[in-house]
């Protein structure tokens, strides 16, 4: 069978034109780049924040913590998510049972929630805090701190512990 000029020029065409390389090397560093990334953010364990002048108490609970808004109480300092709210040496010579700073930035953090019916009703029966102490920190501030926290609503209390290990002899 005859085939037209254009059909001819146009085959020769198409032959001229090549089909460009696949370049692996860039899809396999995209790929490696993604691997990592998921790696490092699929981490199912919560981490505490970390404190070096802190050593929290030992515990033997088996519930994982929920995320909430920390309290942390170092040996010098009194933090609300990372932010200093005061000295404890200051908090101890302030004569009153509550802390007004602590106050101050605890109803700040509560009205960064927002406003849902889910949250309503979560707020009525009150909010979460967890208190992250140094295993030697005074009763006396740690009462100012529950009192504070009462105040404002915050009424789901946990302590953060480092969880011990079980022992063979308690299994």
């Amino acid at each position: 069978m005859k085939v037209s000029r254009r059909a001819r020029r146009m085959e020769r065409h198409h032959k001229q034109r090549k089909q460009p390389a696949l370049n692996l090397i860039s899809l396999m560093d995209i790929f490696t780049i993604l691997v990592f990334f998921l790696l490092v953010n699929s981490s199912t364990s919560q981490q505490m924040p970390s404190q070096q002048d802190m050593k929290l108490p030992n515990s033997i609970a088996k519930k994982a913590p929920k995320e909430t808004l920390i309290i942390a109480i170092t040996k010098n300092q009194v933090l609300v998510g990372g932010r200093s709210v005061g000295s404890v040496q200051e908090i101890m010579a302030n004569g009153k049972d509550n802390i007004p700073q602590l106050k101050e930035e605890l109803e700040f953090e509560a009205s960064k929630t927002l406003v849902t019916e889910d949250a309503i009703q979560a707020a009525q029966k009150g909010r979460t805090v967890t208190i992250m102490g140094d295993r030697n920190t005074s009763y006396e501030l740690v009462s100012k701190i529950l009192t504070t926290c009462q105040q404002t609503n915050f009424t789901n209390i946990s302590f953060a512990a480092n969880q011990k290990a079980k022992s063979q002899n308690e299994s």
